[in-house]
């Protein structure tokens, strides 16, 4: 009887050792079989608009790799670029063929990163509702330079990447010809130049500055210089102009009818002259 009951209890931590393996298998194969996002990506997919296909810019920024997420071009959009490239319009037709190139460089640029979304190519409601509707359905942003379609993304709640603002944010602070009050607080590479700071921590090395280490002036950006390690701008001295000095108004001589005195005796010996003729 004793040996009988240790070996149900044997059976039952088996039994009980087996289901709870068979749970964790189940588990695993869950995690597994659940649909992820790109891990290397870690965001939602970008719908890419026409206008930015046509512009081109989004090739240097693909190289970046500051694009993250899936790059999805829809055929609509493909569809939309081939009408255009067709088209009267010599501009158009011209940047639409250049926005076909610019598709075939994303593809060899970002690989497994980028897809040609297949939708349905005859759009009947627009490719700009196309394309709000897909980014609703697939949870993801847009990319567009068109201004209406910016603003019609917003009211219907969708995320718009605009490369116009992200190019506005990175711009200089100062463009060549701004002038400005700096502090040049320390010597240059060269003898004659003192370099300061902007707030931003912006280099500006000032030409022939070298005396005013240590003071504040005033200076003219005369151009600039982006580089992998940061932006430096180049300047010079602006050289405050004296005020002219006023002078006194000159007395004008006296004329004798309308002439010169020595014109005048010089004249009247001339007739004297021809008079003893």
């Amino acid at each position: 009887m004793i040996i009988y009951n240790r070996k149900k209890k044997m059976k039952d931590f088996y039994g009980l050792i087996i289901i709870i393996m068979l749970l964790g298998l189940a588990a695993e194969v869950y995690f597994l079989a659940k649909p992820r996002r790109n891990s290397s990506v870690g965001a939602a997919p970008i719908l890419v608009d026409t206008s930015v296909l046509m512009d081109g810019r989004v090739i240097e920024l693909a190289k970046t790799g500051f694009l993250l997420g899936k790059i999805i071009v829809p055929r609509s959009v493909l569809a939309e670029l081939q009408l255009l490239a067709d088209g009267a319009d010599h501009d158009k037709r011209e940047r639409a063929r250049f926005g076909m190139d610019v598709v075939k460089e994303l593809k060899d640029i970002l690989k497994s990163s980028f897809e040609l979304y297949d939708d349905n190519i005859r759009v009947p409601e627009g490719v700009d509702s196309r394309l709000l509707k897909l980014a609703k359905e697939m949870d993801a942003a847009v990319l567009t330079l068109d201004y209406n379609l910016n603003k019609v993304a917003q009211v219907d709640g969708v995320k718009v990447l605009n490369i116009n603002e992200l190019a506005k944010s990175l711009r200089m602070s100062y463009l060549p010809g701004d002038e400005l009050d700096l502090e040049l607080s320390q010597k240059g590479q060269d003898s004659h130049q003192a370099v300061g700071y902007l707030k931003d921590g912006t280099m500006v090395v000032v030409e022939n500055a070298k005396r005013y280490i240590g003071q504040t002036k005033k200076i003219e950006i005369i151009r600039s210089l982006q580089t992998d390690a940061g932006k430096m701008m180049f300047a010079k001295l602006v050289v405050e102009q004296k005020k002219p000095v006023k002078q006194k108004a000159s007395v004008p001589k006296k004329r004798t009818n309308g002439r010169s005195k020595t014109s005048a005796q010089h004249e009247a010996e001339l007739i004297n002259l021809v008079n003893k003729q």
